[in-house]
């Protein structure tokens, strides 16, 4: 897969230039030349200096977002360079202020010095001639010493000039680890940085020593792992975490994608960490666990549950064709069997039916009881066609396991499913336990894996 993180507000797709985040110091600058020119009239000039990549263009071409009442032009070169008439580029607009943007024109042109003035001056005659929209003029550099020479240029008509020494401040650092991410995860199919190794320590890091968000930007897809090591493993770990009522169900829920098959979403897990653990896990470890193994968190309605369960007596046999049906609709057993519909159909909350009350009230005898669980999910996937047992030992050169249900699958890459069974009463199932126990999957399978030493 391509993977994709643009640093340039041209690479960006246009749905998402409108999310870009609003630039204050733009903003501003921008309503105080407005109110300028409602008392007086005519159009004003600003040029704005910022390092490269710290978002001028994104910061101009979207004030229109930000700002309802605005509309924003680019300037074509013709019309900078005097060969193409400023009035036959500017709209008839509704729009209360329009902004017209000149971007870094000035690197590479031939006779650059004679720019600034030949502009400003055809600015002075729009002056004149009283526009009926107000118009405003941002010209966006890199260079301080062009700047000095457009503000320079404005010395016979000062009033036209909006700041002289006009910087953009670029968005706080504290934003830019959620910005990259956001960006990511955007033009790569909701993917996370994190499933190629760069997690949020970094990101961090990486925002502190930047000079610019663009900087950062690009700082991070050196970082970029190039071994794509959920290939290379023949076992998934599926766990499984019954639910009794939608706010349950929401809280497993929350940690997953559930439209990528309840993949386990890394970003949901970090921010559920403390401060301390944070700092002092091995999240790099844990990570590359995650990808190696395809590790899911699926929640599994109680109902669902208790129909393939009714009668524990003897958990190995398997339950009616009926209820086998029924298994075979839940999205625990399409991702397990890797089946999972292209259509994704959110799971619900069977609410107060007869069903689920009778499920939450059976549920507490069972989940103090975690063998027969295991027996009876085995026996019911054997049933189903996908061969499983129970409480089985997986060992490498590095460590052993032990799979709640091991179910070998019939194709894929992945031949095997290690299933996990998360059994907790009801008032278990917080965020902080749910946590809790996504963190001990990861630590033992990658002590399996041999990214952790086991003690």
């Amino acid at each position: 897969m391509t993977v994709a993180l643009p640093s340039r507000y041209e690479d960006l797709t246009p749905e998402f230039r409108a999310q870009l985040r609003p630039n204050r110091s733009l903003i501003d600058a921008v309503k105080s030349a407005y109110g300028r020119m409602q008392r007086s009239g005519g159009v004003r000039f600003l040029p704005v200096f910022g390092l490269s990549g710290a978002g001028k263009t994104s910061a101009a071409r979207e004030l229109g977002t930000h700002l309802p009442d605005v509309q924003v032009i680019a300037l074509p070169s013709d019309v900078v360079e005097g060969a193409q008439s400023l009035d036959s580029v500017l709209p008839d607009s509704n729009a209360k202020l329009l902004v017209a943007v000149v971007d870094q024109f000035e690197e590479g042109v031939a006779r650059r010095e004679e720019i600034p003035s030949r502009f400003v001056e055809t600015l002075s005659r729009l002056d004149r001639a009283h526009p009926t929209t107000p118009v405003l003029f941002l010209w966006l550099t890199t260079s301080q010493e062009f700047q000095r020479e457009l503000v320079a240029a404005t010395s016979r008509n000062s009033r036209l000039l909006v700041s002289p020494d006009f910087t953009l401040e670029a968005l706080a650092k504290a934003e830019w680890p959620d910005i990259i991410e956001e960006t990511f995860a955007f033009h790569n199919e909701s993917r996370e940085l994190a499933d190629y190794q760069v997690l949020r320590p970094t990101l961090e890091a990486v925002a502190k020593t930047a000079a610019t968000l663009g900087a950062a930007i690009e700082e991070i897809g050196d970082h970029f792992s190039e071994e794509r090591l959920q290939d290379l493993s023949e076992y998934q770990v599926v766990m499984l975490w019954p639910v009794t009522d939608g706010v349950r169900l929401g809280n497993v829920r929350n940690f997953t994608n559930p439209r990528a098959g309840y993949r386990l979403d890394w970003n949901a897990f970090y921010r559920a960490l403390n401060n301390a653990d944070q700092r002092q896990l091995p999240l790099g470890e844990y990570n590359k666990t995650r990808l190696y193994f395809d590790v899911r968190l699926v929640p599994m309605q109680v109902a669902d549950l208790h129909s393939i369960c009714r009668d524990l007596t003897d958990p190995l046999a398997p339950p009616a064709p009926s209820y086998l049906d029924g298994f075979r609709n839940t999205h625990f057993y399409w991702v397990v069997n890797d089946s999972f519909p292209d259509v994704y159909r959110p799971l619900k909350d069977h609410g107060e039916t007869e069903r689920a009350r009778t499920a939450r009230a059976w549920y507490p005898t069972v989940n103090t009881k975690p063998n027969a669980l295991h027996r009876r999910l085995a026996s019911t996937f054997t049933a189903c066609g996908l061969p499983a047992t129970f409480e089985t030992g997986v060992s490498t050169q590095h460590a052993r396991t032990q799979a709640d249900v091991l179910v070998a699958r019939a194709s894929g890459e992945r031949k095997q499913v290690i299933v996990e069974v998360k059994a907790f009463s009801s008032q278990n199932t917080t965020p902080s336990q749910i946590a809790l126990q996504i963190r001990s999957t990861l630590k033992k399978h990658a002590e399996l894996a041999g990214y952790l030493q086991r003690r």
